[in-house]
């Protein structure tokens, strides 16, 4: 009795955590990503990220291994060795003799000057720090972008989608409309079978829209570098372009970005990072001075004399400390300090013609951004009038089609040029919303809102 009550107990408690985690999978599958959520997992989790940050701890090691190139060196030493043989005591006499010797040592080294090399290496690794946390930054920049340019993607695939239902839906309405005009007699049963191949045309539209919308999904999670099973993102209103969306003028654009965009600050810290570099060449023409102190003892024993001291007394007596000062002047290298830095100088002039790169291609970057925008508020602008004017000639072909004075044929040209109205539209809707976002990067505002 005891043991059904038990089992009882341990069926209801499967049950229990069985029922649990189908309801947090169904929570798991149900769950939609917005856009901050997109972009700040991928930030979290991207493995360049990952990387990046990796290679921050790894300048933060160097920095504490520049400073301690200023502090002293010290080191112990200790020996022991033992010797075995026959040696000569007296003249002509030789005697078995085991003998042990132990050493001690200390030593502390410390560089006094070596041509600044130790200022300006511990400067340069604290500029390979920044260098890399500016470089960080750049990448994370780089995704959210990329996050947001996908997930703009899955909401333009996604009211392609709806479009295509919408037409789908319409055709069938169509199509029963025919039936009935047909069994009225007011039309010939051949445009039953007009009406039935543009439903299977709109429905064909309908699989290609789903394959689309899903393929940007995939790639969304892809990036996110998350499982695309049961992935879904929030479906937001993308505001209607207008002018207000677009800057009145480039030219404030190209001062934040001169003066705060990530690949201009890199590119002035790689100037100086060459220039302490330089330094660091320069070094190997000037001398260098070095300081160390000694202090060691030694303890001796042998089977042939019995009046030895011990051993700790002997380590008193036999001690001893040394002094030592050296002063290295280079006088001739095999041209290695000069050819370093000449190399080191050609290395600062490319820094320089590096960052006159990156101001190039930043401007040329925003130039055509802008232009791009403005064009794509023209083609917005272009698209909305042509869909107006699609759909009031729809309307009036439809109406037309139904009192019998306009062929199918006819309507579905109409129809299929407004559906492309339609569908230029909202290309046009969100290639303008995207390159208006590309400009918000560049002006380092937030590319969520």
């Amino acid at each position: 009795m005891k043991i059904m009550i038990n089992l009882k107990a341990y069926i209801k408690h499967g049950l229990m955590v069985c029922a649990l985690f189908f309801a947090m999978s169904s929570l798991a599958q149900d769950k939609k990503w917005t856009l901050q959520e997109c972009v700040n997992y991928a930030l979290e989790h991207n493995i360049t990220v990952k990387q990046s940050e990796n290679a921050l701890l790894i300048n933060e090691q160097d920095i504490i291994a520049a400073k301690g190139n200023f502090l002293p060196s010290v080191s112990a030493s200790a020996s022991q060795g033992l010797s075995l043989g026959t040696s000569l005591v007296a003249q002509g006499i030789f005697a078995n003799r085991t003998s042990h010797s132990t050493s001690l040592g200390l030593s502390v080294s410390q560089s006094v000057f070596n041509g600044f090399r130790n200022i300006n290496t511990y400067k340069q690794s604290q500029l390979n720090l920044e260098v890399n946390q500016l470089e960080l930054a750049r990448i994370k920049d780089d995704i959210s972008l990329n996050v947001v340019n996908a997930y703009l993607n899955v909401l333009f695939n996604k009211e392609n989608l709806e479009t295509a239902q919408a037409q789908n839906d319409f055709s069938e309405k169509q199509l029963q409309q025919v039936k009935d005009l047909v069994d009225a007699g007011v039309q010939p049963r051949v445009n039953i079978f007009d009406a039935e191949a543009t439903l299977s045309r709109d429905s064909q539209q309908v699989t290609i829209a789903e394959n689309n919308f899903n393929l940007a999904l995939l790639s969304l999670s892809q990036l996110l570098q998350v499982p695309f099973n049961g992935f879904n993102v929030q479906i937001i209103d993308v505001d209607t372009p207008s002018e207000a969306m677009l800057y009145n003028n480039v030219t404030p654009i190209l001062n934040y970005a001169l003066e705060n965009r990530n690949e201009i600050k890199i590119a002035k810290k790689n100037i100086e990072n060459a220039q302490v570099s330089t330094e660091i060449s320069k070094s190997g023409y000037l001398p260098n001075v070095s300081f160390s102190y000694g202090l060691g003892t030694n303890a001796f024993y042998s089977n042939l004399i019995d009046n030895e001291q011990a051993f700790l007394e002997q380590l008193n007596d036999n001690k001893g400390h040394s002094f030592n000062l050296s002063i290295g002047i280079p006088i001739f290298s095999r041209f290695q300090n000069k050819t370093a830095v000449a190399k080191s100088k050609i290395r600062e002039a490319n820094s320089k013609l590096s960052l006159d790169q990156a101001k190039l291609d930043l401007e040329s970057n925003i130039q055509r951004a802008y232009t791009d925008a403005q064009a794509a508020l023209k083609a917005y602008i272009a698209a909305k009038r042509s869909l107006e004017s699609q759909e009031l000639a729809f309307e009036n072909s439809k109406e037309r089609y139904d009192i019998g004075s306009m062929t199918s044929f006819d309507l579905e040209q109409a129809r299929v040029q407004l559906i492309n109205s339609q569908s230029s539209l909202i290309n046009a809707k969100y290639d303008f919303v995207f390159k208006t976002k590309v400009l918000d990067f560049y002006m380092g505002k937030s590319l969520t809102n």
